[in-house]
């Protein structure tokens, strides 16, 4: 079995299940108990938010807020940073932020989109002419989960405080967390992650956000997280958390280099006579979403499925959508012969050249026999 559907989700990482197991099987108590073996967690947590911290931020400057999820720590720094005026996003986010944007509307909070790329990055001048005096938040996906398409969160979030110092910042770093290097900037206020997108556990995620920034916790309860998100730890997966980003970022341009090459590679043995390749060759290479000429992409999916082949039509967290398209590829103008075809291709460091080439093989007969079927 190939699996190219990365960007939906990832396989653990052995060597840090190992690492990670003893606060399974050993190590099981509560942070947030008085006994000492309780306390010594909760000393090592301390020290976890910090190397996790320190991979992409000024530890210093920033603390981590542990979420059961990326789409939690997005619903927390919406819903805590956009209570007043108005909120501006992009027409490119994740559902865990446009939903959020959607709600906030309902509470009547008035939600402005920016307009996107042909690539699915934001243009920079729509965000920028809809931010004002009343803007209480700006949140811009780091990369978009679609497309791949980086957008540079640090001179976004600058120019959006030149306009309005008092913004709120936030983005969506869920694709861009362990694959790209890069550090945050102090006019970032606020940054989610997710584990399961790097090799570690399904039901961790992560609010990252600037220690002197003041929000409401978005749970209540016992207090944790300094009383921002109330729920006991969830050990296991905050150091499977831990353990996975380190891995990850010992080896960030190796791994940079490898997939650049397994992206290269697909987007060389694709037919261009059957496909269209929707990324620009400047979009992280971890995604590459192309379009199918005439061919349904749920099609192909399931066709290719049985060929040995997992890859994807978009974003795993919108299949439940009631939208026949993807509103992603709609602002991005994909024309009407391209968007019912559209598929997402995402890698990792341990796919292989000849599985890339084998993955293109089966994708090129599988839309060839089913454009021959329907002449």
């Amino acid at each position: 079995m190939i699996y190219l559907d990365n960007a939906a989700t990832t396989k653990p990482y052995a060597d840090c299940l190992e690492r990670a197991n003893q606060y399974l099987s050993e190590r099981f108590y509560n942070p947030s108990a008085l006994y000492a073996e309780g306390y010594n967690l909760h000393r090592e947590l301390v020290q976890t938010r910090k190397n996790i911290l320190s991979l992409i931020a000024n530890v210093n400057d920033f603390e981590i807020i542990f979420t059961s999820c990326g789409t939690e720590a997005d619903n927390q720094a919406l819903f805590c940073g956009g209570r007043r005026g108005n909120v501006v996003t992009t027409s490119g986010e994740h559902s865990a932020i446009f939903s959020c944007a959607a709600r906030l509307k309902e509470l009547g909070v008035e939600v402005r989109f920016a307009s996107l790329n042909p690539d699915g990055s934001v243009n920079g001048e729509s965000l920028l002419s809809l931010v004002d005096g009343n803007t209480s938040l700006v949140s811009v996906i780091h990369v978009n989960n679609e497309t791949g398409a980086i957008n540079d969160i640090n001179a976004l979030s600058k120019a959006v405080k030149s306009k309005n110092a008092r913004t709120l910042f936030h983005s969506d770093g869920v694709q861009a967390f362990g694959k790209l290097e890069y550090r945050l900037a102090s006019s970032v206020d606020m940054y989610s992650v997710s584990a399961h997108k790097i090799g570690a556990l399904k039901g961790t995620g992560a609010l990252i956000k600037r220690k002197s920034l003041v929000i409401a916790p978005y749970i209540y309860g016992g207090g944790q997280e300094n009383g921002l998100r109330s729920g006991t730890e969830n050990v296991f997966g905050i150091k499977m958390l831990e353990f996975a980003s380190q891995k990850k970022y010992e080896n960030i341009s190796r791994n940079w280099s490898a997939v650049k090459e397994l992206n290269v590679t697909l987007r060389r043995s694709l037919d261009p006579t059957l496909f269209k390749i929707i990324s620009s060759e400047d979009a992280s290479p971890y995604i590459l979403t192309v379009g199918a000429y005439g061919v349904r992409g749920e099609t192909i999916l399931h066709e290719v499925d049985d060929k040995g082949l997992i890859i994807g039509t978009g974003s795993a967290c919108s299949s439940n959508s009631k939208l026949r398209h993807s509103r992603v590829m709609e602002a991005c103008a994909v024309g009407d012969e391209l968007i019912d075809g559209i598929l997402r291709l995402s890698f990792c460091p341990e796919n292989t050249v000849d599985e890339i080439k084998t993955a293109a093989e089966i994708l090129n007969a599988t839309v060839r026999h089913r454009r021959d079927i329907m002449a």
